[in-house]
């Protein structure tokens, strides 16, 4: 009914966040596998028929989405896991189609983030969220209409980016007591996406916490004028930045 409405500034608009925030509530709140089951098939229709929402413009909604459908890939339900790894793969297979069979870069970074906020939020990373990466591959190598394309190595790349994460996540488990040991591992996953900022700033912000929450309060400054100065790195090569130069200049040296 409200398709034109929605389809708006290339789905960038406030009703369109409204209808998809009301498709969230069904993941956020506790509900059965069968009306789960619902759920997943309605959230297919809406991406295929919205892919702008989610591929173009803000990252907002998809990296929202991607959250939430991460969650259900470790629910405790085989069934729930099962569909929500298929919509994953829907997912992403909609947004390499999306960008003329080139590439999943946004869902792939999105999903890497989730899965580095999820590590705290929710603890995932054990054998039924290992099941859905498994069927997630599974779906990609079975898929025969993507076999001449590159897809299925990016989804191969992508499921072996997060397992690399939660081992990463496992070490810092095991050094927990030990906050010194756990920062550096963190910095060393920091600064293992040195080419992707919004991923280190995750992970910075991160580090962040624990500073704080340690009491060290001068290495918990220094985490976040790293993520200022990846801001204003990123500011300076989108040419935003000119009246801030010394600003700029004043952050980078602190950094480095």
């Amino acid at each position: 009914t409200f398709q034109r409405q929605l389809q708006q500034s290339d789905c960038q608009n406030a009703l369109m966040k409204k209808v998809f925030d009301t498709h969230m509530l069904f993941l956020q709140i506790n509900q059965s596998a069968v009306a789960l089951k619902h759920v997943f098939a309605a959230l297919r229709l809406f991406v295929g028929k919205f892919p702008s929402a989610f591929f173009q413009g803000q990252a907002d909604l998809c990296g929202s989405l991607c959250y939430e459908i991460l969650k259900c890939c470790n629910h405790r339900s085989r069934s729930t896991q099962t569909e929500a790894s298929a919509l994953l793969y829907f997912f992403m297979r909609k947004n390499f189609e999306f960008n003329k069979q080139k590439s999943i870069v946004r869902s792939h970074l999105q999903l890497i983030k989730a899965v580095s906020q999820l590590i705290a939020d929710a603890g995932i990373g054990g054998s039924r969220f290992q099941h859905s990466l498994a069927i997630i591959n599974n779906f990609a190598n079975g898929d025969k209409q993507m076999k001449n394309v590159n897809f299925p190595a990016e989804v191969k790349d992508l499921t072996k980016r997060i397992r690399t994460v939660l081992m990463a996540t496992a070490q810092m488990k095991e050094h927990e007591k030990d906050p010194e040991m756990l920062v550096d591992l963190q910095y060393s996953l920091a600064n293992s996406y040195a080419s992707t900022p919004e991923l280190r700033r995750t992970w910075l912000e991160s580090m962040a916490k624990i500073h704080a929450r340690n009491g060290d309060l001068s290495e918990a400054a220094m985490c976040y004028i790293h993520i200022a100065a990846l801001i204003a790195e990123y500011l300076k090569r989108k040419g935003k930045i000119n009246v801030f130069k010394t600003s700029y200049v004043s952050i980078n040296i602190i950094a480095e």
